[in-house]
């Protein structure tokens, strides 16, 4: 059931920080956008992942976020996979990892888009339920 590749079910409009922006921005992003994963890039690369769970964290006040670089908080080592990738793979990186989001890269890490486990659980729940309707659908 999860056999198709994870391209047919991942966002491509993704939002994206670089390192040298500030917490500030990505408070505005994660707080506007509704959107809990923000990828970090330079140009096309992705070099980073900053989510909301990181300013939480972090323990500061907002007021310092101004002063706080993405490229200070960013986790570097990033799980990723390829757009022919199967969504059971995506699957298997959330549940024996316990995060939200893979952004999903070129061989050469450049970032065409992201998925998450809400992406999966509307899969699978449209594969289950093809008729029902759902009232919200992502940005």
């Amino acid at each position: 059931m999860m056999n198709e590749p994870i391209s047919t079910i991942m966002t491509t409009k993704v939002v994206t920080v670089r390192p040298e922006d500030t917490l500030e921005a990505v408070k505005d992003i994660l707080f506007f956008k509704h959107v809990h994963h923000i990828p970090v890039v330079e140009g096309r690369k992705l070099v980073g992942i900053i989510t909301s769970y990181d300013l939480v964290k972090l323990g500061k006040c907002q007021d310092e976020y101004r002063h706080i670089r993405v490229k200070e908080v960013m986790t570097k080592r990033v799980a990723t996979l390829e757009p022919h990738e199967k969504i059971g793979a995506a699957a298997q990186i959330f549940l024996e990892n316990l995060f939200h989001g893979i952004p999903i890269v070129t061989e050469d890490r450049d970032l065409i888009g992201i998925v998450t486990s809400l992406d999966v659980l509307r899969y699978e729940f449209h594969k289950e339920y093809p008729e029902h309707r759902i009232y919200w659908e992502p940005v």
